[in-house]
């Protein structure tokens, strides 16, 4: 099952070019240098400073294991660094995690008139 992280920040409005250009250098390193996939979604409603990134993993074990090698990473420390500390309002993050709902297996016998 596929797990989803969802985290919601607002980047602060004085420092809003320099906080997409390190959210872009965030992603491409992230896509790059580890196995997930990560989206920066950008507003169409609500709140316009409000951005979310949305990072994919095969599973829990996954997204554990990713998170801890990510942390270990100190050229990946050295991008995060400056976006969590200068770039976005403090205590603007809010992270969700969701996973797929695994599809519902039928039972034999409804296979089976399913063939007929």
């Amino acid at each position: 099952m596929s797990v989803y992280v969802y985290q919601t920040f607002i980047i602060k409005q004085d420092k809003f070019q320099e906080g997409i250009e390190n959210l872009r250098e965030i992603k491409k390193f992230r896509n790059e240098n580890y196995d997930q996939k990560v989206e920066i979604l950008t507003p169409i409603s609500g709140e316009d400073h409000t951005f979310a990134l949305l990072s994919i993993y095969e599973g829990l074990a996954e997204m554990e294991l990713q998170n801890k090698k990510m942390f270990e990473d100190d050229e990946y420390i050295e991008l995060i660094g400056p976006f969590f500390l200068e770039n976005i309002e403090q205590g603007s993050m809010y992270t969700q995690i969701y996973r797929t709902l695994s599809d519902r297996k039928m039972d034999k016998k409804k296979d089976k008139e399913k063939e007929k």
